[in-house]
C-alpha cells in the first residue's frame, strides 16, 4: 500500500491491521513517534493525519487515507517550526521522550485555534509527560501563538 508521509509517497508492505507506529518505526525507519503505552493513552506516538493529531499505536496502516506528518516532517534543515523554536526557548524538554508527540499536538492546536487560552491548551494537550513539564509546555504554546501573529 502507499502512504504519504512527510510529503513523500512511500510503499509499505504491511498487514493492513499493523499499527501505523510499527510501520513507521520498523518498516520505514522513522523514529520520531515513540512507543509509550500501546493503548493510545500517553501520546508519545502522536502523528498528524491530515493535520489532526492521532495516536499511531491505535491507528492501523490500512485505515490511513490522509497525509501523515511526523516530527521529522515538521521542519526542513535548520529552519525550525515556530513551535519547535518555542520549545527550545522555553526549555521544555527534560527527558524528551514525549516531546515529538507534544510538539505535533501543539501544532495541531495552534492550526485550529491560533489564540488558545489556558483552558484551550489543557483541553487539547492530552499527551502525558512523565517529567511534568506541563507549565513549560503551556508557556511554549503561548510563545508560539504570539510568534505566529495571534
Amino acid at each position: 500500500m502507499k502512504l504519504t508521509i512527510n510529503g513523500s509517497i512511500k510503499d509499505v508492505d504491511a498487514d493492513p491491521e499493523m499499527p501505523l507506529l510499527w510501520a513507521l518505526r520498523d518498516l520505514l525507519g522513522i523514529k520520531g513517534p515513540k512507543f509509550g503505552c500501546g493503548i493510545g493513552a500517553c501520546g508519545a506516538c502522536t502523528v498528524l493525519i491530515d493535520g489532526e493529531p492521532q495516536r499511531s499505536c491505535s491507528v492501523t496502516v490500512g485505515s490511513v487515507s490522509g497525509a501523515i506528518t511526523t516530527i521529522e516532517g515538521v521542519s526542513s534543515g535548520e529552519n525550525l517550526h515556530v513551535v519547535q523554536q518555542a520549545w527550545i526557548d522555553e526549555q521544555v524538554p527534560q527527558c524528551g521522550y514525549c516531546q515529538s508527540g507534544q510538539i505535533l499536538a501543539a501544532i495541531a492546536l495552534l492550526n485550529e485555534n491560533p489564540k488558545p487560552n489556558d483552558d484551550d491548551i489543557s483541553e487539547a494537550m492530552t499527551n502525558l509527560c512523565r517529567c511534568g513539564t506541563y507549565p513549560r509546555i503551556r508557556s511554549a504554546i503561548h510563545r508560539a501563538a504570539k510568534k505566529m501573529g495571534a
